[in-house]
């Protein structure tokens, strides 16, 4: 198994909170997180037996794979909201062999972030690493219809994040942000987000964030929903998948 490198993060760093946000909205923002999750978890259960069924028939190793990101969550300092940033365990379907190295990742993401990647013809103009022989045969099927990203519902009735919000990321990607790239991470992250419906793997790394950080300066019960919804298609059509 390949040494796996201790990214070091601050545990207890805080963002202000935008002063367009308000409480009624996170509160009802909550109240919808939980319901859709819970309903989603209960209708997609007979699909979630059957990829864990098929991850375990196709390649050894657990059906879930779960990994450090970095997430939000808004608290109150006396009369003040804030945004305290730690590192969290997401969950995904397994989609690459077991034990898979991940400096080829982290290697791509310190270009991607630093503006030295470039979108690759042969997997239709997007960023994003190409023939990753890591990735099982489910692997590849789970990624084209982003089916891997399902146990993140159990991470959103947690509490760790939304339904729609900017993608967490994973430490090595944060400790190459430069400045301004972390307002980002004032707001929970996301399963969803307006990255993914509109630019998902199709932009840069300045655009990406750009995207996010507008969301979350207009972020509204309204342009959650509308993001929902704008989800739908951008799956069916594996707009920016693998």
């Amino acid at each position: 198994m390949a040494e796996q490198q201790t990214w070091q993060w601050p545990s207890r760093m805080a963002l202000l909170a935008d002063h367009s946000e308000s409480d009624p909205y996170f509160a009802c923002k909550r109240c919808l997180d939980v319901f859709l999750a819970g309903l989603l978890l209960i209708l997609l259960l007979p699909l979630l037996v059957l990829i864990a069924v098929l991850i375990k028939l196709d390649s050894p190793g657990p059906v879930i794979f779960t990994q450090e990101r970095v997430g939000a969550k808004r608290q109150w300092l006396g009369r003040q909201a804030i945004w305290i940033i730690r590192n969290f365990t997401m969950y995904k379907f397994r989609s690459m062999v077991q034990n898979a190295d991940s400096s080829v990742h982290e290697a791509y993401i310190r270009d991607f972030v630093e503006g030295r990647a470039q979108a690759s013809p042969e997997n239709g103009g997007k960023f994003k690493l190409t023939n990753d022989s890591r990735v099982t045969r489910i692997g590849h099927l789970l990624r084209k219809f982003s089916l891997d990203e399902l146990p993140q519902l159990f991470n959103v009735l947690r509490g760790d994040m939304s339904l729609v919000g900017p993608r967490p990321v994973p430490p090595y990607e944060v400790a190459c942000y430069g400045s301004g790239h972390h307002k980002r991470l004032a707001a929970l992250p996301g399963i969803t987000g307006f990255w993914q419906v509109k630019g998902r793997c199709r932009v840069s790394f300045e655009e990406m964030i750009r995207m996010d950080i507008d969301y979350i300066r207009n972020a509204s019960l309204s342009l959650d929903l509308k993001i929902l919804f704008l989800t739908i298609p951008a799956v069916l059509s594996r707009r920016g998948a693998e």
